[in-house]
C-alpha cells in the first residue's frame, strides 16, 4: 500500500540565516519560488534568508514570508513525488498560511503578500501597545488558565497563546501580566519560565488593532478551497472551504494556537500516515512526538532530506 503523508508547516521562531539556500542552489524549482517571493514582497528576501543579517531576518515582517518561502520551495521540489498522497496539512501560527499555500488555497504571490502584511501589522501593533510572551515548561499543579486569570486581575492582561504540548504552553499579554504569570507558574511547579524575543503579544487580545488590516489583506486575494483538509489552529477543525479558511486565519490573530488539539485530530484520523515537517527546522516534529508518540514524523527542509523523502516515496509507490 502506498504511504500517505500529512504536511506540517513551521511558524515564526524557526527562521535561521542560510535557510533554504542549499535548495535554491540545487533545484531550479526552489530558485523559482524565491524569485517569485522576492517579486511579491518587493525586496530581496532571498538574500536576507540565505545570507542574513540575523537581526534583520528575525524581524516579524521578514521572518514570516521567509518561512513561507522555505516551505514553498520544499513543496515545489517534492510535490511531484508525494502530492497525490498528501491527505492533510497543518501549520503552527504563520505556518497555517503556508499550509494553505501548499494545499492550493492560495497561490504563492498571494500568500507572500498576506504574510508580509500580517508581519507588518503584528509588529506595528506591538509597537503601539507593547506586550510580551513567555514559554512555560513543565507540568503545572494549577491550570495555566487559572494562573493567567490571577495575573490579569492583579497586574495586567495575560492569556495562553500557544498550547504546544502538555509540558509547553506559551503565554502572551501585557508585560507586567506576563511577568506575574511567570512567577505564578514557577510557584505552581513549572520547570522553567522563559521570556521570548518577540515584538508583541501575539495570539492575544492585544493584537486586536491588527484585525482590520489583516482582514483587508485577506479580502484582496483570490482564494480556492484546499485540495486536502487543513487543520485550523483556532479549533482543530478540518477545513475544506475557502471562506472558512479565511475566517479562521483572521481569528487566529487574537486566539490561541491549539497545537495539541491539531496534532491529536490528525493522529486520530491518519494514524498510519507519515508526518513531514516541510521547511525550516524540526520544532513541530518534536512537539508531535510528545503529543502523539506513535506517529511517524520526519523533517524535510534540506537537500539531503528532500532527496531522501523523494527516494522513500518512490519505493512505496
Amino acid at each position: 500500500m502506498a504511504r500517505t503523508y500529512v504536511l506540517l508547516l513551521p511558524g515564526q521562531g524557526s527562521q535561521k540565516v542560510g535557510m533554504a539556500r542549499d535548495l535554491a542552489e540545487v533545484f531550479p524549482a526552489a530558485r523559482t519560488v524565491w524569485q517569485q517571493l522576492d517579486e511579491s514582497v518587493g525586496c530581496a528576501l532571498s538574500s536576507l534568508a540565505f545570507e542574513g543579517p540575523a537581526d534583520e531576518l528575525t524581524r516579524t515582517l521578514n521572518a514570516q514570508p521567509a518561512l513561507l518561502g522555505h516551505s514553498a520551495a520544499v513543496w515545489a521540489v517534492v510535490r511531484e513525488a508525494i502530492g497525490d498522497r498528501v491527505v492533510a496539512a497543518a501549520g503552527h501560527s504563520l505556518g497555517e498560511f503556508s499550509a494553505h499555500h501548499v494545499t492550493g488555497t492560495l497561490d504563492l504571490p498571494a500568500a507572500a503578500r498576506i504574510v508580509r502584511r500580517r508581519g507588518e501589522l503584528m509588529y506595528e501593533t506591538g509597537v503601539r501597545r507593547p506586550g510580551a510572551m513567555a514559554a512555560i515548561l513543565g507540568v503545572l499543579g494549577t491550570p495555566i488558565e487559572v494562573l493567567c486569570a490571577e495575573a490579569t486581575a492583579s497586574h495586567g492582561l495575560v492569556v495562553p497563546a500557544n498550547y504546544n504540548s502538555e509540558e509547553q504552553v506559551v503565554i502572551s499579554g501585557e508585560v507586567a501580566g506576563v511577568e506575574q504569570a511567570m512567577v505564578l507558574a514557577k510557584a505552581a511547579g513549572a520547570k522553567r519560565a522563559l521570556p521570548l524575543p518577540v515584538s508583541g503579544a501575539f495570539h492575544s487580545p492585544l493584537m486586536t488593532p491588527a484585525v482590520e488590516g489583516l482582514a483587508a489583506a485577506l479580502a484582496a486575494e483570490a482564494w480556492q478551497s484546499p485540495r486536502v483538509p487543513v487543520v485550523a489552529n483556532v479549533n482543530a477543525a478540518f477545513v475544506t472551504d475557502a471562506t472558512e479558511a479565511r475566517r479562521l486565519l483572521l481569528e487566529q490573530l487574537t486566539a490561541p494556537v491549539q497545537w495539541i488539539g491539531v496534532v491529536r485530530a490528525l493522529a486520530s484520523r491518519y494514524p498510519e500516515a507519515t508526518f513531514v515537517e516541510i521547511g525550516t527546522g524540526a520544532v513541530l516534529g518534536g512537539l508531535v512526538r510528545r503529543i502523539a508518540p506513535n506517529v511517524t514524523v520526519r523533517p524535510c527542509g534540506t537537500v539531503a532530506e528532500v532527496e531522501q523523502l523523494i527516494a522513500d516515496a518512490a519505493e512505496t509507490t
